[in-house]
């Protein structure tokens, strides 16, 4: 199994932390189907690292609860961080979300990096990161995908899947970029606009460009 060349575009000097192997960015708005599209492509034993993972373990780290509680000692207790508390007072204030994703983000690729170096050869590997376009992380990539949804329906299922009200789920959505935007961006676009059946359809399409 070969990556087409078409979507080889960097080296590992231009790569997204200088990884040997070519990344196809993954991405789409919230409840667009783009945990499902990733778990297809573990199907196809392709490595996928989850950017929203690496947070977590990153979270789980002993230097990131002592900096939490450095700083925000009214988010610990008993050396775990209230995640409820944290997000709350990163939303009363921008330099305090500054301050907690600038930490985040400088070991981002040190996680990144554990995981890659743990996974199996494979000609390339799928980085599935929400905020692809919002943080600017296409630039290092070789190309990218998006899940694609309509707003419409988005809200729709946001509001099935999480029982919330149809202003909250529009908050929600409306703080990210909107999908038709990312679906310009991307390289290569993935419908989630039918059944399950319907994606898996699609999703075999766009494997078979990566591919051919």
């Amino acid at each position: 199994m070969m990556l087409n060349r078409k979507w080889i575009t960097k080296n590992q000097k231009t790569r997204l932390y200088e990884t040997t192997v070519p990344i196809i960015g993954l991405t789409g708005g919230i409840a667009t189907g783009k945990s499902t599209v990733a778990q297809l492509f573990r199907l196809k034993n392709i490595p996928v690292i989850d950017a929203d993972q690496l947070v977590k373990n990153i979270y789980k780290r002993k230097e990131t609860i002592d900096f939490i509680n450095l700083n925000f000692p009214e988010t610990v207790s008993d050396n775990e961080i209230s995640f409820a508390k944290l997000r709350e007072l990163a939303f009363s204030s921008s330099e305090i979300k500054k301050k907690i994703e600038n930490f985040i983000y400088a070991e981002l690729p040190s996680e990144f990096k554990k995981l890659f170096n743990a996974s199996p050869p494979s000609p390339f590997i799928v980085y599935d990161v929400p905020l692809l376009f919002e943080k600017g992380l296409d630039q290092f990539i070789d190309a990218s995908i998006c899940v694609y949804l309509t707003t419409i329906m988005q809200i729709d299922r946001v509001m099935k899947r999480d029982n919330i009200s149809r202003g909250l789920a529009l908050t929600i959505i409306n703080q990210q970029m909107n999908i038709e935007e990312k679906k310009d961006k991307s390289d290569l676009i993935i419908s989630n606009l039918g059944t399950a059946e319907d994606l898996n359809k699609e999703f075999e399409i766009v494997f078979s460009k990566l591919l051919e």
